[in-house]
């Protein structure tokens, strides 16, 4: 029987599918994007496995795991594999490429299945990862779309997205809005792991010969970092200044941000994070505003006083061209307003 041969990232696109055999806690760390969870240990049995190595022997804590092994990999057969074609190209992968994704491996090879087992394991994925974030994103004509908060950026790229542009949409990757109000309610943020394959993942699928759409951000999004490389570029490209009336923004601020409004002690939470910039009597006051339900109000006086000043100090250090650039006008901010922005910015570009 030939020895299971071994694949590399360049080689994904091969397998019909990618076998993550590492416990559901790494898996949940991050993973290569697409690939499944079929640990031959569980992060109970890993535990285990490890305490027997170092407190009595390497060959106990072999002899415990070939077991607990052998029983995980029959059970994934049974449950998963069974009814697999013959035909079946799967690529397997663990830590470091070694015993776990090995023992997989070759029991499928041993079956007839067209199996390859991943060179290095994840860390030789994550370090090619890493590698490739530095150099892909010079690849690409990054147009950034700028705007003061509540001007519904992450509307516009979605808008965008329908109509067929390409589209990077961090914020969505990191699931966070990118300020301090905003964690989302039902999703928390992925690890930085995660976000660096998801993102290495979303540059992989552009075509360098066409524009990337994708908004201004800073260097962290909620607790996560935007590689360096990526921001560079960011920087380099062209802006797409848009421009929503005040009133309107309120509004989309309201709509967005509408977990706060039933919940005001959520709220009063992120505004105190505020205090050093501003004080407590005038946190006070916005929350006093909160708790009254004045919310066109508190909103407008956040605009004023923090989101917008910040914004504007931030864009045109970045972005020196946004003052110069003619803006785009939304009028409605319903699906149909920012349909019509889009289509203007594709005309244009």
């Amino acid at each position: 029987m030939k020895p299971v041969p071994l694949a590399n990232v360049a080689q994904l696109a091969e397998f019909d599918e990618i076998i993550d055999v590492r416990s559901p806690g790494e898996f949940a760390q991050d993973h290569i994007p697409g690939a499944l969870n079929f640990p031959v240990l569980d992060d109970a049995e890993r535990e285990r496995v490890g305490t027997m190595y170092k407190q009595i022997s390497a060959f106990e804590a072999k002899k415990l795991g070939a077991a607990l092994v052998s029983y995980n990999i029959a059970r994934h057969l049974k449950e998963h594999f069974a009814d697999k074609p013959r035909t079946w190209k799967p690529l397997i992968y663990c830590w470091r490429g070694g015993n776990r994704s090995g023992s997989m491996a070759h029991v499928l090879k041993q079956i007839g299945f067209d199996t390859a087992q991943m060179n290095g394991g994840y860390k030789a994925y994550r370090r090619s990862v890493m590698d490739e974030l530095e150099s892909l994103p010079g690849r690409f004509n990054f147009r950034v779309v700028c705007g003061p908060t509540g001007s519904g950026k992450s509307r516009l790229l979605q808008a965008l997205l329908k109509s067929g542009a390409q589209v990077l949409d961090l914020e969505e990757l990191a699931a966070h809005r990118g300020s301090v109000l905003g964690n989302l309610p039902d999703a928390p943020q992925p690890p930085q792991k995660m976000f660096d394959s998801q993102l290495w993942w979303a540059l992989k699928q552009f075509e360098p010969s066409l524009p990337v759409y994708v908004e201004a951000e800073s260097k962290k999004i909620g607790l996560l970092r935007v590689p360096d490389a990526v921001l560079t570029r960011m920087r380099e490209g062209s802006c797409v200044r848009i421009e929503v009336a005040t009133p309107l923004r309120v509004t989309l601020l309201k709509e967005e941000y509408a977990h706060f409004l039933t919940n005001p002690a959520a709220l009063a939470e992120k505004l105190d994070c505020l205090v050093g910039l501003y004080g407590h009597e005038l946190i006070a006051s916005w929350n006093a505003l909160a708790t009254q339900g004045l919310w066109d109000e508190l909103v407008l006086a956040l605009l004023e006083k923090h989101y917008d000043p910040a914004y504007g100090k931030s864009t045109l250090k970045n972005y020196p061209n946004y003052a110069d650039t003619t803006p785009v006008v939304v009028e409605n901010i319903n699906p149909v307003g920012f349909s019509n922005a889009a289509r203007h910015i594709l005309e244009q570009a």
